[in-house]
């Protein structure tokens, strides 16, 4: 006599139980989240789906997140080209979301800084984290600080902010970026002399640190080598830039030029007036146009750039890992900057700047 098969129902109802008994739930309570019929807790249905994936039910399980997650990302209001790459990278990186993942952008003068409490709190929507690329003062850390007491997951981006229990540092390792700058400069630099170490903005703890590993590495490594912090910071500005390396190159024994930020237009003019361009080592930061044609021209020598696309791929993980988006834990190493020179840049245009 043949044995009877059961009905795949009974299969079905089988391993709900299962789920069930895992889970801590009724049978009923698994078909309407497994089948997203009726209303269930979310903690409920996070077991529920947690328990299906672990006895490896074979069917696609749904989302344990309903409605949409709010993510503020707060960038420089800057026309500075790093930052108009990372207002496009941002950009870019929205296209790839989840459309339940609502990213806003606000743009943010140092005006808007002191009145950063008031903008974090009065957001008309929950929010689920926050991204931000700010100055490190008092009013920003305190400002971050409360969105963290109230449970909001915090990503510094491109530069960090010390003293908050932030969730993620999204940038390049700063410290790093500046030995390499040292490290370039003193095996270059074929005769003892002076290194100027231009800072472009020391309310940024990305340029402190800049600084801070150039000036180490040039004093642990290149004794020959003497590295000047000069007094002034040149803001970006072209003007400052040029005002800085012609009262250096005037001092005389000027072998090499590390600067944090832009006024590279600034920085060629001097050289070129000098006629010091090639003999005196340069390594600046961030890949354009500009910086492009200047190293073409045997003007600059190191460009590092700081991929700004990779980070804000790594703030995005780390927030949508804590808001539950994401199931597997990103990487908490710094962003991998890059090293250009004459050998590697690319005949394709970079962003104009």
């Amino acid at each position: 006599m043949p044995v009877e098969t059961p009905p795949r129902w009974r299969k079905r109802t089988a391993r709900f139980v299962e789920i069930a008994e895992l889970a801590g739930v009724s049978t009923a309570t698994v078909d309407r989240v497994l089948n997203e019929r009726g209303s269930v807790s979310a903690k409920t249905r996070e077991r529920v789906v947690a328990a299906a994936r672990e006895l490896s039910l074979p069917r696609l399980l749904p989302d344990t997140q309903h409605g949409l997650i709010h993510i503020d990302v707060l960038l420089p209001d800057s026309d500075a080209p790093f930052f108009r790459r990372l207002r496009d990278a941002v950009q870019r990186a929205m296209q790839m979301l989840d459309r339940r993942v609502v990213v806003h952008r606000t743009l943010m003068s140092s005006a808007d800084e002191a009145r950063l409490p008031q903008m974090l709190a009065e957001s008309g929507y929950r929010r689920a984290a926050l991204i931000v690329t700010t100055h490190d003062t008092p009013q920003v850390r305190a400002a971050l600080a409360a969105a963290i007491a109230r449970g909001e997951p915090v990503v510094t981006m491109v530069t960090d902010v010390g003293g908050v229990e932030r969730l993620h540092y999204a940038g390049i390792d700063n410290l790093r970026a500046g030995r390499t700058a040292g490290y370039f400069i003193g095996r270059l630099a074929h005769r003892p002399g002076r290194v100027l170490l231009l800072p472009a903005r020391l309310d940024y703890r990305a340029h402190v640190d800049r600084i801070d590993g150039c000036r180490a590495l040039l004093a642990e490594r290149f004794a020959h080598l003497n590295g000047e912090i000069d007094a002034d910071q040149t803001f970006d500005q072209d003007d400052r830039s040029f005002h800085a390396v012609s009262a250096a190159l005037k001092r005389g024994g000027l072998v090499g030029i590390y600067n944090t930020g832009y006024g590279s237009a600034g920085i060629a003019a001097a050289l070129r007036k000098f006629d010091a361009a090639g003999n005196v080592i340069w390594v600046g930061h961030e890949m354009l146009d500009q910086h492009r044609a200047y190293i073409d021209a045997g003007v600059m020598d190191i460009v590092i750039d700081q991929d700004p696309d990779g980070q804000v791929i790594s703030a995005l993980q780390h927030v949508l890992h804590a808001c539950g988006v994401v199931d597997e834990v990103p990487h908490a190493a710094p962003v991998e900057f890059r090293v250009f020179c004459s050998a590697n840049v690319r005949e394709t245009g970079y962003l104009g700047g």
